[in-house]
């Protein structure tokens, strides 16, 4: 004879521990969703046994290279959930003042902006063709402002150990145009690479590095790419 009774178990009588450790095992915006089930899940899904997984594990050592007026606002923080979404919403300045850290809200993804200091520039140090200056809206001490310029190339690079594992990550060029901008109207050539064996701004060259891999970029939004064939 079969037996074909069903089992019901209330999940709220789990210890609050052993629900806490089964929302860690989901996403941020999941725990967030179970935040609302009861307040028995609300306590689980708020504890630091869920959000500390959520936080990358070397989150210390980043956050031991912050500034010294942004280490006192993370001091002031009194849980790991509220660690996770300040670094969310403000990017904090690591490797002195050179990049900033910060995290993806609904996946926990490391994200970094490095400064333009921090970039290779053709001639970024001639004042002729760039001045450096201080910007209200800029999150960097300072940033530069092309002037003019017959050879425009921009490197930079990053560790890949610092990025999250089994992620595609995009490459974004943050900048804006004046109202006297001009001479950009040419498309620009563009590569996104892996090197196994170190970086060297000198060597190989730029044809090199991008050779077989180049996209085409416009660097003003009013000019439309048409597909080469």
């Amino acid at each position: 004879m079969e037996n074909n009774a069903t089992v019901m178990m209330d999940l709220q009588a789990l210890p609050e521990g052993c629900i806490a450790n089964a929302i860690s095992m989901t996403t941020p915006g999941d725990a967030c969703r179970f935040a609302l089930i009861s307040k028995d899940f609300k306590s689980a899904a708020d504890s630091d046994t869920v959000w500390e997984k959520f936080l990358p594990h070397e989150i210390n050592e980043i956050l031991s290279q912050s500034q010294s007026n942004e280490s006192a606002l993370i001091n002031d923080i009194k849980s790991k959930k509220e660690l996770y979404f300040t670094l969310c919403h403000n990017p904090i300045l690591i490797e002195d003042g050179k990049m900033s850290f910060s995290l993806d809200k609904w996946g926990g993804k490391k994200c970094y902006m490095i400064a333009a200091r921090r970039l290779r520039i053709a001639w970024k140090d001639t004042p002729q063709y760039w001045t450096w200056q201080s910007l209200p809206d800029c999150r960097f001490k300072e940033a530069p402002e092309l002037r003019f310029v017959l050879w425009f190339e921009i490197r930079g690079r990053i560790e890949t150990c610092m990025l999250s594992p089994s992620t595609t990550y995009k490459a974004y060029l943050v900048y804006k145009l004046t109202g006297r901008a001009y001479g950009l109207d040419c498309l620009a050539k563009v590569a996104v690479r892996a090197r196994t064996y170190g970086f060297d701004y000198e060597c190989p060259n730029l044809e090199e590095i991008t050779a077989g891999m180049k996209n085409t970029a416009c660097l003003t939004p009013q000019r439309e790419i048409k597909s080469e064939r």
